[in-house]
């Protein structure tokens, strides 16, 4: 629980600067370099964490580089997708781990995560709320105005690369309970659906956090009654909240 509580408060309030500059995209491709990350320190018989730190903040001012242009940026992302899925796949073979190994990478296993793990996972995300409370109002203003703050000589290219940096560690942090697959729903769906409730960057962040606090909560019980995977249970909280937005806005607007 104490893992999930961070893990949900850094998803909330990375994912609503996600969501403002549309990069789902960045998320997913990060997911996937995250896996191979994973899978390369299983083979060196280092933390999962560290491995997934290592690949995912060396890559992604390089990916984020690769798909400033729009032209190309599925492309890109095809190609580097697979490119880490299948490192990630050799680094599995290679480490002769059991299928259970790759199952905790892609699905998560926060309910298998020791004590050492917290302790990593509570100070890196605290890291990244410390940094994103520094820059908070540049961050908002390239995030929500981006030819406003490019007008008034914001560095646009350093808040870029740091926010780049956060997410890289975001998502190291939230494969911990709903793996890589199911990366997005944590950090796009509970502020995609708050910015359907509320305005305001303040308020939308606020939801946020509590939709994702709702889902790893509500799923961690939910997986200790039934046994089932937790990840299931928040992916499906998640996806419910979110219809509801979506249903709340039409009703709004009608």
């Amino acid at each position: 629980f104490i893992a999930s509580t961070f893990i949900a408060v850094v998803s909330g309030v990375i994912g609503v600067f996600v969501v403002a500059r549309n990069m789902p995209f960045m998320t997913h491709t990060l997911s996937e370099i995250g896996f191979a990350g994973a899978s390369f320190a299983l083979f060196m018989g280092w933390p999962a964490l560290n491995g997934m730190l290592l690949f995912t903040i060396l890559s992604s001012v390089m990916v984020g580089q690769l798909t400033i242009d729009e032209s190309r940026r599925e492309s890109v992302i095809s190609a580097v997708s697979a490119l880490f899925i299948g490192l990630g796949i050799l680094f599995l073979y290679l480490s002769s781990k059991t299928a259970s190994s790759a199952t905790s990478i892609l699905f998560g296993s926060v309910v298998g995560i020791s004590r050492h793990e917290v302790y990593q996972l509570v100070w890196l995300s605290l890291i990244v709320l410390a940094v994103v409370f520094l820059i908070y109002l540049q961050l908002k203003f390239s995030s929500f105005d981006p030819d406003g703050a490019a007008a008034n000589g914001l560095n646009e290219t350093l808040i870029s690369v740091t926010f780049l940096l956060l997410l890289a560690m975001s998502v190291s942090v939230a494969v911990q309970i709903v793996g890589t697959l199911l990366i997005f729903v944590l950090l796009t769906l509970p502020a995609a659906s708050a910015k359907y409730y509320t305005t305001g960057t303040g308020k939308m962040i606020g939801l946020a956090i509590l939709f994702a606090l709702l889902g790893v909560w509500l799923g961690l019980y939910l997986g200790y009654v039934t046994d089932w995977p937790v990840s299931f249970f928040t992916s499906t909280i998640e996806v419910l909240i979110y219809l509801s937005a979506l249903l709340y806005q039409r009703w709004a607007t009608e």
